[in-house]
């Protein structure tokens, strides 16, 4: 890879990452608060929600946290295999655009049901959502596995842990600000989620949906020009291999 190369990736990686975290803050908020108590993206969150409940035999939270660990194991899978599908001899960006556009659609179906159900879904339609929400994070969770990052949007205690390290032995700064962009992307996208709760709940699905709509044209785009870009100009010209790290 070019000197030119390198840090136009990683700015591609670090953009994605951060936006990609502000989905995860504004699904949690919503999950939370209106999909039966459960996270979306926090899975060891709802591993102790299940203790809890298990202790207070309350089965409603119970069956949500359950449904929820479901919903995020079947979209890790899922996503898994279909950036292994989708990267068999193609470019870096087309397998994590796969997995995001699969997220979009369960975007999509997440704000139809929010919709339909005027912000407050219950019943059925609630753990079919929280089904949605945590399926979709658990797709997300597997779209930066495909850049070889320590990155992550999903799960991110391990993300804090290695920040406050890193300011206490001063090493590895650049990896450092990016953890830190990720953290205060998460807490923006909640932010944002809780401020729409307050004042236009039916747009809460919406924040979500652009920006993982924006992502994936920001990646189409670069997939557009990193073509361009490596086309070869004659006999024995070889393909770049690019890899972030």
């Amino acid at each position: 890879m070019s000197a030119n190369a390198q840090p136009r990736r990683g700015a591609s990686v670090l953009v994605l990452a951060v936006t990609l975290t502000v989905v995860a803050g504004a699904t949690d908020v919503a999950s939370f608060t209106r999909l039966g108590g459960a996270f979306a993206s926090v899975m060891t969150g709802n591993l102790t929600l299940l203790g809890l409940a298990t202790a207070r035999a309350s089965a409603s939270l119970a069956t949500h946290i359950l449904v929820a660990l479901a919903g995020y194991i079947v979209g890790v899978g899922l996503g898994t295999r279909a950036g292994r599908w989708s990267s068999r001899g193609a470019r870096w960006e087309t397998p994590v655009t796969v997995v995001l556009l699969l997220e979009l659609v369960a975007y999509a179906g997440l704000a139809a049901g929010w919709e339909l159900t005027g912000s407050a879904p219950a019943g059925g339609v609630q753990f079919a959502l929280v089904a949605d929400a945590t399926f979709a994070m658990g797709l997300q969770a597997t779209a930066l596995r495909q850049f070889d990052t320590r990155l992550s949007t999903t799960y991110l205690t391990g993300t804090l842990t290695a920040s406050i390290a890193s300011l206490i032995t001063t090493r590895n700064g650049r990896q450092n600000r990016l953890n830190i962009s990720v953290l205060i992307a998460h807490a923006a996208g909640a932010t944002a989620a809780g401020l729409l709760l307050l004042t236009a709940p039916a747009a809460v699905p919406a924040l979500p949906l652009v920006a993982l709509a924006a992502v994936i044209a920001s990646q189409s785009r670069s997939t557009a020009t990193s073509l361009a870009r490596r086309a070869p100009t004659g006999a024995g010209a070889t393909q770049l291999e690019l890899r972030y790290e």
